[in-house]
């Protein structure tokens, strides 16, 4: 039972990790490193992010610069940039890589704080299906005879404290989020 209760809990906790990781992709405005997360460049032929190639430093508040370690990269990292979804483009000085992050809109600012909003609750509906899986999975074990019905009663209670308590973190961290990119 307590195995199950714990392969639960690193589930959600799996989940609401990959919501930050999430949120700090998204461009609130400000100059964000995070938004580099994803972005690989071929290099030597192999893919490899561009935080192993380049020390990424927020100058100015709006302003991200991307200091490659070897300048024969700059141009593969100035193509990713272009190439992706960042929707920024790169100004190339030779050395270093500037992006220079526009002020959002209200629009703007609205549809992200929703996408925040959706992604955060999609986040809620697979704990809850975590939770809804680990019951299933206590109740098989009682079904089995390997647990008692007050073992199936005390698991049921853990997992829902524990889907709770997950819910509420995911609530807390859009909470912050929205907060971050409804700010001017």
């Amino acid at each position: 039972m307590n195995t199950v209760i714990k392969k639960s809990e690193e589930s959600m906790q799996r989940r609401l990790d990959h919501l930050d990781s999430e949120y700090a992709r998204i461009r609130a405005g400000r100059a964000n490193p995070g938004v580099l997360d994803k972005l690989v460049v071929d290099y030597y032929g192999a893919p490899t992010p561009v935080k192993q190639l380049a020390a990424v430093s927020v100058t100015e508040a709006r302003t991200l610069t991307i200091q490659p370690y070897d300048a024969s990269v700059l141009r593969a990292i100035e193509k990713a940039i272009q190439t992706s979804d960042i929707g920024i483009n790169p100004q190339n000085d030779g050395k270093t890589i500037r992006l220079v992050f526009p002020p959002l809109t209200e629009d703007k600012r609205k549809e992200i704080v929703k996408d925040v909003a959706k992604q955060a609750e999609d986040t809620k509906v697979q704990i809850r299906n975590e939770r809804r899986d680990a019951i299933e999975k206590l109740k098989k074990m009682k079904k089995n005879s390997e647990i008692t019905e007050d073992d199936l009663e005390d698991g049921q209670e853990k997992i829902q404290k524990l889907t709770d308590k997950y819910t509420k973190k995911a609530d807390e961290l859009s909470a912050v989020k929205q907060k971050e990119v409804m700010a001017i």
